[in-house]
């Protein structure tokens, strides 16, 4: 038996999240009963981090335990699970032989999240489901200015959903940038928030993101952001951006 690490993309749009559920289809479920009928054998999927219905990902990390006929390289049992994925906005990126102690979601020692916002006044049609969609021009220079207060380790209750399991809200944020850019083809606005941590809270992204889509709307000013962190209760936070703009990028690991 080995172990084996894969690094996997898909387009969340269409799955009620990664977690296998009953009766909804879901990117975990989707991708076992692939490599199951490549290998002809039951697998297992442990993963990084469990994304929400709709939200997306470019490098998700997922292990599993497989006893194999014969030696197969990483990019052929890549090849071979995508085979069976080729209906599905699903890709195996990369698959790799780790060794026994590797665990996708307990050996993570850093995520990168990214969150695209567009902002013009048409209706999306090659974004639709793959970024928040506002009408109006954001203030970035306001926006990043009230991220800075969200900075480094702190107790997160406020941009923590109500339903979080984690034992505790302290969570350390290593980065939060706001990168801009103007599209000369369409005048319309394209943010994309980069966030990095070693571990988030439940929703905790999609409620920095929202709260700070008040400021950059003029709703808020930067120093309350500072005042809703330090309240430490939900309802003192804005809203819950929508999934639809959320992609987990990259996992990183000391191996």
């Amino acid at each position: 038996m080995t172990r084996w690490a894969f690094t996997i993309e898909y387009d969340g749009s269409a799955y009620a999240g990664w977690q296998r559920q009953a009766d909804v289809p879901s990117v975990q479920q989707t991708i076992e009963e692939a490599a199951a009928k490549m290998l002809q054998q039951p697998v297992a999927l442990t993963v990084a981090g469990r994304t929400d219905a709709g939200v997306h990902a470019k490098g998700q990390v997922a292990h599993a335990d497989l006893t194999l006929d014969r030696a197969y390289a990483g990019f052929e049992l890549a090849k071979g699970i995508n085979a069976h994925l080729r209906l599905h906005p699903i890709s195996i990126i990369r698959a790799q032989a780790v060794g026994e102690d590797f665990n996708a979601r307990f050996s993570a020692i850093n995520k990168l999240y990214t969150y695209r916002i567009i902002a013009r006044p048409q209706k999306l049609s090659f974004d639709h489901n793959r970024a928040w969609h506002v009408y109006h021009p954001l203030d970035v220079a306001a926006m990043r200015a009230g991220a800075v207060h969200l900075m480094g380790h702190h107790d997160f209750s406020t941009f923590r959903d109500a339903q979080c399991q984690a034992k505790t809200p302290l969570r350390t944020l290593m980065r939060l940038d706001i990168e801009e850019h103007m599209s000369p083809h369409d005048e319309s606005q394209h943010l994309a928030i980069h966030v990095e941590a070693k571990s988030f809270l439940h929703h905790q992204v999609r409620n920095m993101v929202g709260t700070l889509a008040l400021v950059g709307q003029g709703k808020w000013t930067p120093e309350d952001i500072k005042s809703a962190l330090a309240a430490r209760d939900r309802t003192k936070g804005g809203p819950t951006a929508p999934a639809c703009g959320l992609y987990l990028m990259r996992v990183d690991y000391t191996q």
